[in-house]
C-alpha cells in the first residue's frame, strides 16, 4: 500500500509533462500574434514598395 502512495505522490510531484504544455502555449500564442500582426504589415509594407515603385518611375527618363 505504502509503495502506491509514494508513487502516487512522484506522480503529483512530477513536472516534466508541464514545461512541454508552457511552451506550446507560447507557441500558440505567438502564432495568434503573428495572425493578427501580419496583415496590416503586409499593407504597410504594399504602400512603401507602391511609394517606391512611383517614385522611380518619374525619376525614369
Amino acid at each position: 500500500m505504502e509503495n502506491r502512495v509514494n508513487k502516487f505522490v512522484r506522480f503529483l510531484k512530477d513536472e516534466s509533462g508541464a514545461t512541454a504544455i508552457e511552451y506550446g502555449l507560447i507557441a500558440a500564442a505567438i502564432g495568434l500574434m503573428l495572425v493578427a500582426v501580419l496583415p496590416g504589415l503586409r499593407d504597410a509594407l504594399s504602400g512603401v514598395y507602391t511609394g517606391i515603385t512611383t517614385g522611380v518611375g518619374t525619376v525614369s527618363p
